[in-house]
């Protein structure tokens, strides 16, 4: 049994396709809104039906913010190590140091020789790999005295002046197999990149004693190798087999593949919106639930939410998310309505708004109970992401960076566009994180909160009449991307629908928390 301690971390792992070029930017788009952390690509550099996975990266690097990107894994054998550490390094500091270096030592041999690349056997790829590191290594040492120099087998760099230096300490995490990889990974490399559909049973047990092995002797830590996994799986209401089934279940095994493999890092291969949205709505939250939980069970901390308990918080890693609120006094903070507003429209008449009962100023509230008004704001702060990139994408369209199709396409993958409002957008998400015995329309957040108490039904009724002008408003906004094509001042009335858009949302967001924070931590969500 192996839990190294590492922050859980989540990602997608997405097709580079070329036949809609937009469509893995979108997705690489759509994985930072809903918040996972990394965003990872294959590298295939002979695949004619792939865009070029570096150049796909500096794109998305450039439509996004805080996301982390990284190739799954590279193909040293068509990139030359010097030339990609000069690549990763710049891409780095031109992200904000968001950058990590997946590599591998070389697959589909034919097609490699093809494009020109050399053949290795099994053996000659490892040390092409282990000579690559030491060059890419050399290089990213911007301060040591003289030039690099490596003089390998297959790989040379010989007085090569070193830099530029990356923002952030790039880890190097590689995609290995076979003992010898394995060794490899444990004596030089950051982390161990392997995929779950090409495991057999056992296979993570003895990958991790192999590395392990490895890293002692070379008087490393075994922790220092963050343990990752490419996993694949199915979304269903019925479980049918290891990741084929509800998202509690997908929790439940991803927790027992870090408790007990020792894996920190979860990337999924899909390029459906929909499995990204409910990977990081449900499945990633409940997942650190889960984890957080037996590590304070394992070091005697009992149920105290907070951090994760043991765990390395290391710098070349996205930051994982806060787990809950500690116990104790109401601390979730609803986010404010600053007032300002953009249009002159007003669809509803906000003085208006009902007000729910005050809180009992003596009640405590447990970190469960916190951690689920908690999540309303997270929901809700992934919207808010959401609007910002509607803005962005607006402005892509007035520029003629892209086309309206384009922004239409990617507007209506968003979650405001696919979210069924009168269902709550808390409930489309959380609900069924909670509950696997009724179904979301039974177990839906507004009726549960009507009969648990009844002082609330004049703010539901209003935060449901909401929710449909909300959908008219997005409606509009759709209306007006259509119009602008035929309109020669389209542009202004564009803006103006997405202005509206925001006055409506930004204060709806900011009365639902106000008004359903506290009841949500007091009643619960079931």
């Amino acid at each position: 049994m192996s839990d190294y301690g590492h922050d859980l971390t989540f990602g997608s792992f997405l097709t580079p396709g070329n036949a809609d070029p937009a469509q893995p930017v979108s997705l690489a788009m759509l994985s930072e809104q809903v918040g996972l952390d990394l965003v990872t690509f294959q590298d295939h550099p002979y695949q004619p039906a792939f865009l070029d996975t570096w150049t796909l990266m500096s794109f998305v690097a450039a439509r996004t913010t805080r996301v982390h990107l990284a190739a799954n894994v590279t193909n040293l054998p068509l990139r030359p190590p010097a030339v990609l550490a000069r690549s990763v390094a710049s891409l780095d500091l031109l992200s904000g140091g968001r950058i990590e270096l997946g590599l591998g030592a070389g697959a589909f041999w034919d097609a490699i020789e093809a494009m020109g690349g050399q053949r290795l056997s099994p053996g000659q790829g490892v040390r092409a790999l282990e000579e690559a590191i030491e060059i890419i290594r050399q290089l990213w040492d911007a301060e040591a005295r003289g030039g690099v120099r490596v003089d390998g087998e297959f790989h040379r760099a010989v007085g090569a002046k070193r830099g530029p230096a990356p923002a952030h300490d790039v880890p190097i995490w590689l995609g290995a197999y076979k003992p010898r990889m394995l060794a490899l990974t444990g004596r030089r490399a950051d982390g161990w990149l392997p995929s779950l559909p090409y495991l057999q049973p056992g296979d993570l047990a003895k990958g991790n004693a192999l590395i392990d092995e490895a890293a002692t002797e070379a008087g490393r830590s075994p922790a220092e190798v963050r343990r990752l996994l490419n996993i694949n799986g199915r979304f269903t209401t019925t479980g049918r087999g290891q990741l084929h089934g509800p998202a509690e279940q997908w929790a439940e095994e991803l927790a027992d593949l870090a408790l007990t493999e020792g894996v920190s890092t979860f990337i999924l291969g899909s390029d459906d919106p929909d499995d990204l949205r409910r990977f990081a709505a449900e499945v990633a939250p409940a997942t650190r639930e889960l984890v957080a939980a037996e590590r304070r069970r394992r070091s005697g901390q009992g149920d105290t939410a907070g951090s994760l308990a043991g765990t390395a918080s290391r710098p070349d890693q996205p930051a994982a998310r806060p787990t809950g609120v500690a116990a104790g006094s109401f601390a979730v903070v609803p986010t404010p309505d600053d007032g300002a507003r953009r249009s002159d429209v007003r669809v509803w008449d906000e003085s208006a708004r009902p007000t729910g009962p005050a809180p009992d100023p003596d009640r405590s509230y447990t970190a469960h109970e916190q951690a689920g008004a908690q999540h309303l704001i997270d929901v809700h702060d992934a919207l808010r992401a959401e609007l910002a990139q509607i803005h962005d994408l607006i402005e892509q369209v007035a520029a003629g960076l892209i086309d309206v199709g384009t922004a239409r396409s990617h507007i209506n993958t968003m979650t405001m566009r696919q979210n069924k409002w009168t269902l709550g957008t808390y409930c489309e998400s959380y609900c069924r994180l909670v509950t696997t015995h009724h179904t979301l329309e039974d177990r839906s957040l507004f009726p549960h909160l009507r009969r648990a108490d009844p002082r609330l039904k004049p703010v539901i009724d209003r935060l449901e009449e909401e929710h449909h002008a909300i959908h008219d408003v997005l409606e509009g906004v759709d209306r007006a991307l259509v119009a602008f094509v035929a309109t020669p001042d389209g542009m202004a009335e564009l803006r103006a629908a997405v202005d509206l858009l925001s006055d409506t949302l930004l204060s709806h967001l900011s009365y639902e928390e106000r008004e359903l924070v506290e009841p949500i931590a007091r009643l619960g969500a079931h």
